[in-house]
């Protein structure tokens, strides 16, 4: 595997050495269970879990009070949907942005398909932007959720959360925000932008797999869906995670002081990597807010080639992809592309390209030399 360059940060980060190094700790050293208090192992095991709740907190402007441990964003993204909506007449109204990880869209469906809800559909652009003037219009008609995303899995599209926040608090609707791809990568603000609930994704940033969270602001209550014990809060029983959790505070604490300087570097690279790629593949195509996007995010589409061709070509020298790993395994368009109107050749020759903080400038040369030969390759098969 060494020998293959990694560029699919959407779909998992690697995890930071650092961040490792204090799971490790926790899994051989510190391995207490943090609701064990008639001991010191369990009272070191809850003083790193009241850390990591300090540091997501400080992260995201949050207090650490808000913040609910789960196994990941999809545990979180069900959590406060179908949690809120148990507490509402039926059937409630939710709008939702039909670009929204599937996590938010299967719920919402399955949800719709029992009955228990409505779902209203936002309009997006082909760049991937929702319409604002349209999200005020059906804010103003009433819902029980908005669920909007703070950037986009696959075309790397950043949403305007303050301005979003701000129409779903002018019209008293509560704001679901999965910012699975977005915390650690662009400042946001939970208490001061109009978010209800906001899930996050530790393996995105850096952190381990298995872990997550999801921030609840101040006087709004969910029910539980799983018991047994009274964790979080009574929220989500169950024994904590504590070397996971850990190492999502400590991602947390890095991205923090690293975050503005990793982002600039990711940009560059990404900016080259575009550039060499646009200057050697004719009618190349960047999908998604070229002016507004993760900086580790590059969403191409070649017209005229299958995207699975040059995925034939390049897998065993790069691991890219063509979509979200949510939906791997099911030969589909992307439901993104389409929800973007993208024309049938551009989107069954499209690849998503996730470059990380480890990404080096060398690698991005050698990727971009596999990319454009396989591309060559295939335009020469007669």
């Amino acid at each position: 595997m060494t020998n293959i360059i990694y560029l699919d940060y959407h779909s998992t980060t690697p995890v930071d050495p650092r961040v490792a190094e204090k799971v490790m700790y926790y899994m051989t050293t510190a391995f207490g269970n943090a609701n064990s208090v008639d001991h010191g192992y369990g009272d070191e095991a809850a003083k790193a879990v009241k850390q990591a709740r300090q540091e997501i907190a400080e992260l995201i402007n949050a207090s650490p009070k808000e913040i609910i441990f789960t196994s990941g964003a999809t545990e979180s993204i069900n959590l406060a949907i179908q949690g809120h909506i148990s507490q509402q007449n039926t059937p409630a109204k939710i709008i939702v942005s039909p670009v929204e990880h599937k996590a938010v869209l299967d719920t919402c469906k399955a949800l719709a398909k029992k009955g228990l809800i409505e779902i209203i559909w936002l309009k997006v652009n082909q760049q991937g932007q929702i319409d604002l003037e349209h999200l005020e219009k059906v804010c103003c008609e009433g819902a029980s959720l908005l669920c909007l995303m703070a950037a986009n899995n696959e075309v790397g599209t950043i949403y305007p959360i303050e301005k979003i926040g701000a129409i779903a608090s002018c019209y008293h609707i509560p704001f679901l925000c999965d910012a699975s791809q977005a915390v650690g990568k662009i400042p946001l603000n939970f208490q001061d932008w109009g978010i209800t609930y906001l899930a996050i994704s530790g393996h995105k940033l850096y952190a381990p797999k298995g872990v997550g969270a999801l921030v609840i602001k101040k006087d709004h209550h969910l029910p539980p869906m799983i018991y047994g014990g009274g964790h979080e809060q009574g929220l989500r029983s169950g024994t904590l995670n504590v070397p996971g959790i850990a190492g999502l505070g400590e991602a947390c604490r890095l991205r923090q002081s690293e975050i503005e300087t990793d982002e600039s570097n990711i940009a560059v690279l990404r900016s080259q990597l575009q550039n060499v790629l646009q200057s050697n593949i004719p009618n190349l195509v960047v999908n998604g807010d070229i002016n507004n996007r993760l900086s580790g995010n590059l969403h191409i589409s070649v017209p005229d080639i299958p995207n699975s061709a040059i995925i034939a070509r390049v897998r065993h020298q790069l691991a890219i992809s063509t979509g979200a790993a949510c939906s791997s395994g099911v030969v589909a368009p992307s439901h993104v592309l389409q929800a973007m109107n993208l024309s049938e050749n551009i989107i069954e020759g499209s690849l998503r390209i996730g470059i990380g903080k480890f990404t080096t400038k060398a690698e991005i040369n050698k990727a971009s030399s596999v990319i454009i030969n396989a591309v060559n390759a295939i335009h020469q098969i007669p």
